[in-house]
This record gives C-alpha cells, sequence and structure tokens, in this order.
C-alpha cells in the first residue's frame, strides 16, 4: 500500500515543482550547485599542497588532513587520466601508507616484549614456588600407607565390583597414588 502511495504521489510533487516560480529558483539552485561541484573537481590540486606528503602527513592538524584527503576524494571522481601524477601518489599513500594504524614498529619493541614476558614468566614461578614452600604439609591421606589401606578397605567392602579394585582379575593401583614415606 505504501510503495502504492509513493508512486503516485512522486509524479504530482515533480509535476508541482516544474511549474510557478519556485521552481525555477529550486532549479537554478540545483544546476549551480552542481557547477559548483564540477569545478571543484576539474582542477588538478597544487603541488607544493601534495609536495612531500609522506614526511609531512603524521605531523599535519587532523583538520588539514581531512581537508586534503576530502580534496583528493572529490579529485578522484573525475577520470583518473586527468589526475596528475601527484595527486596519483598522494592519493595512495594516504589510503595505503605507513600511517596510522599501520605505522611501522618501532625500533627494538620486539626485544621489549620478549624481556617483559620472561620477567612475568618468573615472577610467575617464584609466585608458585613461594605459595607451595610456605604451605602446610600434605594431609595423611596422601601417604602411601594411608592409600593402600584404603584399597584394603574397598576390598573387604567389595567396593566397585565391576570395574574397580574388587573387580576379578583386577591388577590396577587402585587408590595408591603418592610414593612412600620412606622416600620423601
Amino acid at each position: 500500500m505504501f510503495l502504492r502511495t509513493v508512486s503516485q504521489a512522486a509524479p504530482r510533487s515533480a509535476a508541482a515543482l516544474r511549474s510557478g516560480p519556485m521552481a525555477c529558483l529550486h532549479a537554478s539552485k540545483t544546476v549551480v550547485a552542481a557547477q559548483q561541484a564540477r569545478a571543484a573537481s576539474d582542477h588538478a590540486i597544487a603541488n607544493p599542497t601534495l609536495a612531500g606528503i609522506e614526511k609531512r602527513w603524521e605531523g599535519m592538524p587532523p583538520q588539514e588532513q581531512a581537508e586534503l584527503w576530502m580534496q583528493l576524494r572529490d579529485r578522484m571522481k573525475v577520470d583518473w587520466n586527468q589526475m596528475t601524477v601527484q595527486e596519483k601518489k598522494a592519493a595512495y599513500w594516504i589510503a595505503f601508507g605507513p600511517h596510522g594504524p599501520r605505522a611501522e614498529t618501532p625500533k627494538g619493541e620486539g626485544w621489549k616484549i620478549l624481556s617483559k614476558v620472561t620477567q612475568l614468566t618468573v615472577a610467575s614461578v617464584v609466585i608458585f614456588y613461594g605459595i607451595h614452600l610456605m604451605g602446610k604439609p600434605l594431609p595423611k591421606t596422601m601417604s602411601k600407607e594411608w592409600q593402600e589401606a584404603s584399597n584394603e578397605y574397598a576390598l573387604n567392602e567389595k567396593i566397585n565390583p565391576i570395574h574397580g579394585v574388587s573387580a576379578e582379575g583386577y591388577e590396577g593401583k587402585g587408590f595408591v597414588q603418592s610414593p612412600s614415606a620412606e622416600k620423601s
């Protein structure tokens, strides 16, 4: 429904614009704006503006960078055969050059990163072993004797008779996981 209404209203509004004194004013403003846009993109950007842009770009204020980019963008709308070599080089460098996020990393940054990672790794190892040195001794249930007693208890109580210590033909270590107390 909406599209049908718009399609019917469009010819009426165009007809209203064509008739009357306001139509002349509107048409002349449109023509002047189009001529100004065409004239702005028809003339080349001055060579001193584009000379050494690779060296000057980072030091330029953001407002100037934006203005120059807009001028180049408008200039690129014409046939590229009409553009000067300086304009083509500047447009390419601004679009794809090594500045901003594509800038090269400073010298020695890799070594700085490697040294910081090494420092943090050493610090984490020291903290880990420091915590373990200050920690309490292992609980008595972690001794080999306690775990062997747990195996005997599991056999007497027939705990897990299908796959565990109480199963027929079981050959595993059962609950034993620690070295004997005499070794440690």
